[in-house]
């Protein structure tokens, strides 16, 4: 009996393995490159070789290389659930290795300028928060939440929290911050400083030259920042430098699959620190062009 009963575990678990193959569209070990919108999609897609479109809920899964690297590209469309559910999609239906994101951001630290592109080393989900009472000792929480993190103040009514996840490799637990990976990382650190576009293609030019940036911290939400005082906020508590509507889904999703990610974002607008108007419409295909670029000479460096 017992010898019936392993080999039909054996049987089940050779289903089970043919039928994940079977789900898989491509099976070429691939770099996942996500972008989210058309100007970051239009960045991308026209440097790709040998592109082979897959369709599915949808949306666009297009294969092919990219600076000689095998690659799948996929456009999420905005908002945290649509960037959570593509970068899914992605490790179940192709055979992901690592995940790059390339778009564009608004600005948080003041230090940095529009057109720059930045790398950081980790992400957090800004909005992940509990609308706290309003009480004679200002706003609180419930006394039994006790997953939100210390020492990170509130924004009014807004008290930062955390969101428990867990992987193959860690059990479930409270986390602000998703790691990019390190090796990863070191790759975009070494990128030479080449020149990125400064002016747009109707002759609007910055009055800088955009650098590259890696390191320190992003924030995503699934709200477009537009006001000062927020930006001011995500920079002292979070110490932010970009903010974007996507990436920390992403990185949530890659961490849940032990999957390596990066992320390169280049700023089209200042989240709100504008001089005047929000400048996203003028420099955010500037901003995405530039991106493409450093994640095609960090794709050709990849080992």
């Amino acid at each position: 009996m017992a010898r019936i009963l392993s080999l039909w575990l054996v049987l089940m678990g050779m289903m089970m393995t043919q039928a994940q193959a079977a789900s898989r569209l491509d099976t070429t070990p691939r770099i996942a490159v996500l972008s989210a919108f058309e100007p970051e999609w239009q960045a991308l897609i026209g440097r790709l070789e040998g592109a082979k479109t897959y369709s599915i809920n949808g949306m666009s899964y297009v294969t092919g290389t990219l600076e000689g690297k095998p690659v799948v590209l996929a456009m999420s469309g905005m908002s945290m659930v649509n960037a959570a559910m593509t970068t899914q999609i992605l490790i179940d239906r192709f055979q992901v290795g690592r995940i790059v994101f390339s778009g564009i951001a608004g600005g948080i630290d003041p230090a940095l300028n529009i057109g720059d592109v930045v790398v950081p080393a980790r992400w957090a989900q800004s909005l992940e928060t509990i609308m706290g009472r309003k009480t004679d000792k200002g706003y609180v929480r419930p006394d039994w939440l006790t997953w939100a993190p210390d020492g990170m103040a509130a924004h009014g009514m807004m008290i930062p929290n955390s969101v428990v996840v867990g992987s193959a490799a860690e059990a479930a637990k409270p986390k602000v911050w998703f790691d990019a990976d390190p090796a990863l990382l070191a790759v975009a650190a070494k990128l030479e400083q080449s020149e990125l576009a400064w002016c747009t293609r109707d002759g609007q030019c910055l009055a800088h030259r955009p650098k590259l940036h890696v390191g320190g911290e992003g924030v995503s939400s699934s709200a477009f920042v537009d006001n000062a005082d927020y930006r001011d906020y995500l920079h002292r508590v979070y110490t932010a430098r970009v903010t974007d509507m996507e990436s920390a889904a992403v990185a949530q999703v890659a961490f849940a699959n032990g999957v390596p990610f990066i992320v390169f974002r280049s700023l089209s607008d200042l989240a709100g620190g504008d001089e005047h108007a929000n400048q996203m419409a003028v420099f955010m295909t500037l901003a995405a062009e530039n991106s493409a670029a450093v994640v095609c000479r960090f794709i050709r460096a990849l080992p």
